[in-house]
């Protein structure tokens, strides 16, 4: 593991406490490990303002961290903000989902597509089923409507 990864995201929450500070929020940052990346977890007082809107503020601050950091990490690591475990319940939802996509096609031999969802959404899914290796999954579609799809691989010819 290179020395830079590991710096990364501990700069991106000491960087984010200086922004809840100077803005004067009483929010805290701590690191975890999430299946997409380091995980910056915010709580404190504070803490609803950034589940409210479905998550925007707290989306925007994931896009300024990894518009500053992203470029340090290494191979296709991400940050990922969470606060209160609104994003790690999230994350759990879309694995059960995932799991059960990849049984009903495996049941019904059918192609499986989802709903649209974000990016980071869909980024999930592809993770949890990235080491299937008798499925496949693609995103499909433009903008607002991008969903993802799980199909079977073709066998070997």
């Amino acid at each position: 593991m290179s020395e830079q990864m590991s710096e990364t995201p501990q700069e991106a929450a000491n960087f984010l406490n200086q922004v809840f500070a100077s803005s004067g929020l009483e929010l805290d940052v701590s690191l975890r490990t999430g299946i997409a990346g380091s995980v910056l977890d915010i709580d404190g007082a504070d803490a609803e303002l950034l589940q409210t809107q479905t998550g925007e503020l707290l989306e925007a601050l994931q896009h300024l961290v990894n518009q500053v950091y992203g470029r340090s990490l290494i191979g296709k690591e991400r940050l990922v903000c969470d606060v209160r475990g609104f994003r790690a319940t999230r994350e759990a939802e879309l694995q059960a989902m995932a799991n059960h996509a990849a049984n009903r096609v495996r049941q019904t031999g059918l192609a499986f597509t989802f709903e649209p969802m974000s990016a980071n959404e869909r980024r999930i899914i592809h993770l949890t089923l990235a080491e299937s290796e008798d499925l496949f999954t693609e995103s499909i579609g433009e903008g607002n409507d991008r969903k993802l799809r799980v199909s079977r691989k073709s066998p070997a010819k």
